[in-house]
């Protein structure tokens, strides 16, 4: 069957109240969005708590859904059959020629849900039920009925059309990006940090990230990862402005002047700082990382403290209690692993101590600090002023 309507069920929209139009209209944009990129003309649009796409032209069905999947806010795409004709004996046969196309084999159990949002139309809706399982049986008679558990669950919706429904093909859940506000995503090259982006999207957080490179240690091949990740990220998230930092000097500085085996939360608590104040001038309101308590030395919670000291903004850590292998699991599902994995290294690999601090000493930390005081202020400053800006979509 050729589907010219999806009906796009939510789920945590459905709770918002008053203010539920709101994270509708986002999801409309969002979806909007998302068929853009899809070969065809497209219809999104709402009506009494539910989302319609309709197809005004012709389209790669799969193309569609794989579209429609990676928007979050939507919980079920469902493929549908729209009919303006309500007379019933019609609709019987429109339901039986709905069957027939839809299921070759009719060796199945099934089930009629019918739903009569308007009041007007004559037929009540366990009569529906009734009348339609009656004559599926009767065209098809190797269906068999089953109320508590059917093979398929034909729905039927009597509304300002009919519609006509039986296929939920499960969409990634959470809410429409930009419900929630903005954060500054720290995105290296490895397997965490995309799937932390990833994460805090689908809570309707619009992204923005910022990667520190450090030419000539790392190489254009290892900045171009990072760019190929952020569009991976983007497919999910809407377009991510990513915000490449030069960070070689400020890198040296600190291998210069300070303890070896302190380097790693140095550095990290100086690209926090680089990272919050970029969040700061696009309007964030959080920073988001990939860590994961134990992972690494830098992700022990002595460590995880110490960089957080640096902070005046939030830090989501959406990945922290997760081990390794659910990591892999979830960039696997969206796509980023295989890029991940490629053999760029980035400058938090290049400059790690073979002996690095594990439970640092706050303290210690600051102290060593303040062998930076001399020109630190001014190489963040030039690192911020000089960064290089790059749209990943």
């Amino acid at each position: 069957m050729v589907y010219q309507s999806f009906l796009i069920k939510y789920a945590e929209i459905g709770t918002k109240g008053k203010n539920r139009y709101l994270f509708e209209d986002a999801l409309i944009h969002q979806i909007k969005n998302a068929l853009k990129k899809v070969e065809g003309k497209f219809l999104a649009s709402k009506e009494s708590g539910r989302i319609y796409v309709q197809a005004q032209s012709e389209y790669d069905y799969d193309e569609v859904i794989e579209a429609l999947q990676r928007v979050f806010g939507i919980a079920w795409i469902c493929p549908m059959l729209q009919v303006e004709d309500k007379d019933f004996a019609h609709l019987k046969k429109v339901v039986a020629e709905y069957v027939d196309e839809v299921y070759p084999d009719k060796n199945f159990t099934f089930k009629v849900d019918s739903r009569r949002a308007d009041k007007q139309y004559p037929i009540h809706s366990e009569q529906m039920n009734c009348d339609l399982g009656e004559m599926i049986l009767k065209e098809f008679p190797q269906t068999r009925v089953d109320v508590h558990n059917p093979e398929v669950l034909l729905r039927v919706e009597i509304r300002k059309v009919v519609n006509i429904y039986s296929l939920m093909i499960p969409g990634p859940g959470g809410m429409p990006v930009g419900t929630n506000g903005k954060a500054m995503l720290l995105l290296s090259g490895g397997i965490d940090s995309p799937v932390a982006g990833y994460m805090i999207a689908k809570r309707g957080v619009k992204i923005d990230a910022v990667y520190f490179h450090a030419p000539p240690y790392t190489s254009e091949r290892a900045k171009q990862k990072v760019i190929d990740l952020a569009k991976l990220v983007a497919r999910y998230s809407g377009p991510i402005p990513l915000h490449i930092v030069n960070f070689t000097d400020i890198q040296l500085y600190i291998y210069e002047k300070c303890p070896h085996e302190e380097l790693t939360i140095l550095m990290r608590r100086y690209m926090m700082r680089i990272a919050e104040q970029i969040a700061c001038k696009t309007d964030g309101l959080a920073l988001i990382t990939g860590e994961s308590i134990g992972q690494v030395a830098s992700q022990t919670v002595q460590s995880l403290a110490s960089t957080n000291e640096v902070c005046s903004m939030p830090v989501f850590r959406p990945l922290i209690g997760f081990d390794k292998q659910e990591i892999v699991d979830i960039s696997q599902k969206i796509g980023t692993f295989e890029t991940s994995i490629q053999p760029y290294e980035d400058c938090c690999t290049i400059f790690v101590a073979k002996h690095p601090v594990i439970k640092p000493n706050r303290e210690r930390i600051r102290k060593s600090e303040e062998n930076l005081s001399e020109k630190i202020d001014e190489m963040v400053q030039t690192a911020i002023e000089t960064v290089e800006m790059v749209w990943c979509d």
